[in-house]
């Protein structure tokens, strides 16, 4: 018998293959017909869309300045706005510099530098002098810690010194790349009296993709507090 000419029952259900006689079922046939368009589709590189973020307006850059009867004074945005530090642990002239439109603070501690508190963590007679220079490097000390609490998250940080001779300010800026809540701190002191210290946090989850735009706003602001910062 001639394969090729077979009778099929149900030609809808059922397909021959005249050179090896071999019979499919449809489903066999249309799994047969979509492989090679199967095939040629994974053959094809996937683009994924990138993410996309909110616009996010930023208002013009503008200052003012504050002092209010703190040992410091300084330049902030006209969109931000100074209270008081309210935890339990603030000590007297610690104060927030809100920017609400961002969600973001700028946390601002202050220290006096006191050579009597040289003797609350060691009982060895020094000079005044030489107290003060303690009790200031324990405090350079504590901020440069605080700064690298960020390490785990963060991809680097950079330390750059900052001198202001005519306003008798000198200090270190700790900008932190990567995920981490607080992209930029520093201290300010005059390595005699005063002593401050602030950081800049920013309530939203930390992702530096959506977050990069806020931090290259609020960092030339961070700038101008450190800049103009002058003592009381």
């Amino acid at each position: 018998m001639n394969k090729s000419r077979l009778k099929l029952n149900n030609p809808l259900y059922f397909a021959f293959d005249s050179e090896t006689g071999y019979t499919m079922n449809f489903k066999q046939l249309i799994s047969f017909l979509i492989l090679p368009l199967l095939l040629t589709g994974c053959g094809k590189k996937y683009t994924p869309k990138p993410r996309g973020y909110f616009r996010i307006e930023f208002p013009e850059k503008k200052y003012q300045l504050i002092d209010e009867g703190f040992p410091y004074k300084f330049d902030i945005p006209v969109y931000s706005s100074v209270k008081p530090d309210m935890d339990k642990l603030a000590e007297p002239y610690w104060v927030n510099v809100l920017i609400p439109e961002n969600k973001a603070q700028i946390h601002i501690s202050y220290k006096k530098i006191n050579p009597s508190d040289y003797h609350k963590f060691t009982n060895e007679k020094e000079s005044l002098t030489e107290a003060r220079k303690i009790v200031l490097a324990k405090y350079i000390e504590e901020s440069r810690k605080l700064a690298y609490k960020h390490a785990i998250k963060a991809d680097a940080i950079e330390e750059r010194i900052f001198l202001n001779p005519a306003s008798k300010v000198y200090g270190t800026i700790y900008l932190i790349e990567g995920n981490a809540a607080s992209p930029i701190q520093f201290y300010l002191t005059d390595s005699i009296s005063h002593f401050l210290r602030g950081a800049l946090y920013i309530s939203e989850v930390p992702n530096i993709d959506s977050l990069k735009p806020v931090i290259n706003f609020l960092e030339p602001d961070v700038i101008r507090l450190i800049e103009s910062t002058t003592w009381n």
